[in-house]
């Protein structure tokens, strides 16, 4: 089993930024194929924001954050980072990190374990 802890959610100003971290315990990261983050708008379900591979490194991201947002991963922290520049108000959510076991699981984003969740707040 993994446990992931995300922190670094906060109101913000739009057009400013954050740093989301994702923290896991209980596995290694590197023992996973990928991490995935994903967004919970208010009365939204939830919706894709980019993931990457733990080896490679390589990101994808949604075309809504593509440009303005960066995933990382630190494999000697055992975490991953989500860089958000260019806040928008429709970025508003709770923001959550996700571990995929498999490739299967990475790209059909059906992903085993999941944080509980860090708000983000982005005001006009």
């Amino acid at each position: 089993q993994v446990q992931l802890v995300e922190s670094g959610g906060g109101l913000v100003q739009a057009g400013g930024s954050l740093r989301l971290s994702c923290v896991a315990s209980g596995r290694t990261l590197n023992s996973n194929y990928g991490i995935g983050w994903f967004r919970q708008a208010p009365g939204k379900g939830r919706e894709f924001v980019g993931r990457i591979t733990w080896t490679y490194g390589a990101p994808y991201y949604a075309d809504s954050v593509k440009g303005r947002f960066t995933i990382s991963r630190d494999d000697a922290k055992n975490m991953v980072y989500l860089q958000m520049n260019s806040l928008k108000p429709e970025d508003t959510g709770v923001y959550y990190c996700a571990c995929a076991a498999d490739r299967d699981s990475y790209f059909n984003l059906k992903y085993q374990y999941w944080g509980q969740g860090t708000q983000v707040t982005v005001s006009s």
